[in-house]
């Protein structure tokens, strides 16, 4: 029996190595979703690793360079992609497919004007003394604010600060000209960024130390967005690493939070900790951490709100889950001392879930399943998994479009290899 059981957990762990280094996926490749009433198929595809494609509708993009994110904007027809190592911001219509352009993350002589005034003023570093904004940005996450008419993008790091020691920063791009117009300095290693319902309130949770800075964006004009707080989760982690050595920051990031979501009414950001236990619970009116909510899945990935739910992803568990918005709230805002909430439903989508999205109808929840190289979907009614569709390898982030019909996918790649590629999905409903 037990040779057995070593037997199924080897065979078990070949086939999830085996799909986390698929690339290369075929033009065309859809869903196993017979019967369902859901599909989808690949239909393009931005990737740089075959310069020698034969298709296309497989486009060779050498700014594709470890792809974090993506984040469409309907209203102009376009969507943006965060590459990470590539240091850079690509540009597509929507429609066409066509590259509009490519935004670099690079601070010299010539750009000093977008960090306005004493812009690292209260913050500490500790790698450099002198032109502390001079560096290349690796972009991470970003959301848009005031209906879109600004892009928040988040910096991983400076290029100068190889541990992720020191402040970073966010840069903010006017999506008219498709051009940065200030960068703010923020604390160390940001990853999540989100707007508030309102249009008052960037909320950035900082992976790097434990907070998550509340920044004021209520006049429109980002010359006069300043930062209101800097509110410590927990505990505000000591970043004193030995600069002799490549720390892995990934690891090395205490709580690491990660999801971030505003509530509709804009009085509450839910925070998950990946490297912790639970939702942190942020009261914006008082700007005070009230504690953290656990009962859910460890290892939290994503958050997002869809029509009176909050639904999570757990990485490593490979779960999705979803409650009710209201009774969430009701238990952490009637409750002096936080503590468990389960009521949950669940669904297994695969190891390594990462982003996930909902169809504009509320039916159907996405998820980019990282280890195992796939696109999971599942009915939201009953939490059900109807299908999944193979993907390039280590997929991780995504965006879905306002009319449903369309699943941008980006896949980043590890050490080991793969990613490197953006995949265009076309959602079909049937009838």
């Amino acid at each position: 029996m037990k040779k057995l059981f070593f037997t199924l957990l080897f065979t078990a762990l070949s086939t999830l190595t085996i799909h986390a280094q698929r690339s290369g996926v075929p033009i065309g490749t859809s869903s196993n979703s017979a019967g369902s009433g859901i599909s989808i198929s690949l239909v393009k595809r931005f990737q740089h690793y075959n310069a020698n494609t034969k298709n296309p509708n497989d486009i060779f993009d050498v700014s594709i360079n470890s792809p974090k994110s993506v984040n469409i904007l309907n209203s102009k027809n376009k969507f943006y992609v965060n590459s990470l190592e590539g240091e850079a911001t690509s540009v597509y219509d929507l429609t066409t497919f066509k590259k509009i352009k490519i935004i670099k993350h690079s601070f010299n002589t010539s750009n000093q004007y977008l960090f306005q005034g004493n812009s690292n003023a209260n913050f500490a570093y500790k790698t450099k003394t002198s032109n502390l904004n001079y560096f290349n940005g690796k972009p991470v996450e970003s959301c848009f604010s005031h209906n879109g008419k600004y892009l928040w993008i988040t910096y991983y790091r400076k290029s100068y600060d190889v541990n992720a020691i020191d402040p970073s920063a966010v840069c903010i791009i006017d999506t008219d000209a498709d051009t940065i117009v200030r960068v703010m300095t923020t604390a160390s290693l940001p990853k999540m960024i989100a707007c508030s319902p309102d249009s008052k309130t960037i909320a950035i949770s900082h992976w790097g130390d434990n907070t998550v800075s509340l920044i004021d964006i209520s006049s429109g004009n980002p010359k006069s967005f300043s930062y209101i707080d800097n509110i410590v989760i927990d505990y505000k982690m000591n970043l004193n690493f030995s600069s002799n050595a490549k720390i892995d920051r990934d690891k090395n990031c205490g709580n690491c939070l990660r999801g971030t979501e505003f509530t509709p009414d804009s009085k509450y950001i839910l925070v998950g900790k990946m490297g912790g236990d639970g939702i942190a619970i942020i009261d914006i009116t008082k700007r005070k951490y009230l504690g953290t909510v656990t009962g859910m899945k460890t290892n939290m990935r994503h958050l997002i709100i869809k029509d009176g739910w909050l639904y999570l992803s757990s990485n490593k568990y490979g779960y999705v889950q979803k409650t009710l918005l209201y009774n969430f709230v009701n238990y952490f805002s009637t409750t002096s001392k936080l503590g468990a909430y389960n009521k949950w439903d669940n669904a297994f989508v695969g190891i390594g879930a990462r982003t996930i999205s909902i169809d504009p109808s509320g039916k159907y929840l996405f998820a980019a399943v990282n280890n195992e190289s796939k696109v999971s979907i599942v009915r939201t009614s009953d939490m059900k998994v109807l299908a999944s569709c193979n993907a390039d390898s280590y997929p991780v982030g995504m965006d879905m479009s306002e009319d449903g019909k369309t699943l941008i996918v980006t896949a980043q790649g590890k050490s080991s290899g793969g990613g490197n590629s953006v995949m265009v999905f076309k959602v079909n409903y049937g009838k």
